[in-house]
């Protein structure tokens, strides 16, 4: 009994140093493989700014559209101004310098396509330089012309500022060139004769929207008659004030 008492108590002993023994091993070990290990790296937190940035650019385009919209979406547009027309009132005479005034309406099916109402009356001086038949009892006449016509109006870009439309119109025109010529007839001074003729127009109307109602316009313009017969080929522009009213 004895013996077996103090076999036991050499057993406990002897596994007690040996795990003592052992223990400065084992924490080495495991600090070694703890060095070892690579380090988690942190991942960027890119999910909150990105949805913040696409927030605020969202709301922006928002804020846009509903300013086009606000803008663009009247059902009528009437506009009322001058303009300017380098014309040839005669086959052999050169051109001169007209001006004019211009008045018109759209009717809007959608924010960009309409069709338009326009009309306009244009004067200016014909020279005519010395003519045998007034011996220059008439130097520079009178003349005018008055045109109607009607077409496609179609914005290709619309910002909340100003937009850029194309616009063709097509009607008919009257030419007054004897307005002053006393006794004279205008084929005597190389004008051509008083008459109706067709009228076609193209232009490019730029607006400058002051408010949603209210804008500036200038359109470059190309103008081609048919007053005696030929064709006269005529550049220049109108512009001036623009008034929307009425919901689409």
């Amino acid at each position: 009994m004895f013996s077996f008492r103090r076999s036991v108590l050499l057993l406990a002993i002897t596994v007690s140093a040996s795990l003592g023994f052992q223990a400065p091993q084992l924490q080495a070990q495991a600090s070694s493989t703890e060095s070892t290990q690579p380090a988690a790296t942190p991942q960027p937190q890119t999910t909150g700014p990105l949805t913040v940035q696409a927030r605020l650019k969202a709301r922006r385009e928002q804020r846009r559209a509903a300013a086009i919209h606000d803008v663009y979406n009247h059902l009528y547009e009437a506009y009322i101004g001058t303009g300017y027309l380098r014309f040839t009132p005669g086959a052999a005479l050169q051109h001169l310098n007209e001006y004019s005034w211009n008045v018109g309406v759209t009717r809007y099916y959608s924010d960009r396509f309409g069709v338009t109402l326009d009309g306009r009356g244009t004067y200016g001086s014909a020279y005519i330089g010395i003519n045998q038949s007034s011996n220059t009892a008439v130097y520079k006449p009178a003349i005018s012309q008055y045109t109607a016509m009607i077409g496609p109006t179609y914005r290709f870009l619309t910002e909340p500022r100003y937009s850029v439309s194309g616009r063709i119109l097509a009607g008919g025109a009257y030419g007054n060139f004897s307005g002053d010529l006393g006794p004279f007839t205008p084929s005597e001074l190389g004008l051509y004769q008083n008459g109706a003729g067709a009228a076609v127009s193209a232009s490019i109307p730029v607006e400058y929207n002051v408010s949603p109602e209210i804008g500036l316009r200038i359109a470059p313009e190309y103008l081609l008659t048919n007053f005696g017969s030929t064709i006269q080929n005529n550049l220049g522009f109108t512009g001036g004030v623009v008034v929307r009213w009425g919901k689409q």
